[in-house]
């Protein structure tokens, strides 16, 4: 059997659907019929058009953003697939202050909402920096479907690491 690392805190009953779809070869046809295309944006440049046009939308007031890139170095051992930096430095006399999220390179050949949802993760970051019940009220606020699409970034992710993804390059 398998291990399910990314479906750690979901109960057992889910752990075991899942290990049913992974071991009959099945898992990547659900994520397939779910999201059947990956995003066209591929430059940091569209990266970050793409994040700011979030941004715009639901977070207008907060901080703005200096940098959004994909970033090669992000992998799973960071257990992170999107950072959020907040990068201080001296001008001066002043203190100068920018906001810089980084996407796992990973994350290029995707479903949409899936990279959006690691978008919108990074971007609530902007206002709550924990992981509390505010941060995950902000992201479903930007995102409604944010824990349903979560779960699904965890099954590619276990498809992935079983050789089986849907989205080859």
């Amino acid at each position: 059997m398998q291990t399910l690392k990314y479906l750690s805190g979901y109960s057992p009953d889910i752990q075991r659907q899942v290990q049913q779809l992974l071991e009959g070869g099945k898992l990547a046809d659900v994520l397939l019929r779910r999201h059947p295309t990956v995003h066209e944006i591929r430059s940091d440049k569209a990266l970050y058009d793409y994040t700011q046009g979030i941004k715009n939308q639901f977070l207008r007031q907060s901080s703005p953003l200096s940098k959004v890139i994909f970033d090669d170095k992000i992998s799973m051992s960071h257990h992170a697939l999107g950072l959020h930096s907040y990068v201080s430095r001296v001008q001066g006399n002043k203190i100068k202050a920018k906001n810089e999220i980084r996407i796992s390179s990973r994350l290029k050949r995707v479903p949409e909402p899936l990279l959006r949802m690691v978008v919108v993760h990074e971007l609530a970051h902007l206002k709550e920096k924990d992981h509390n019940k505010a941060f995950y009220k902000l992201c479903t606020y930007m995102e409604p479907d944010y824990h349903q699409f979560e779960f699904d970034l965890r099954l590619l992710l276990t498809c992935i690491d079983a050789n089986q993804s849907p989205y080859s390059n």
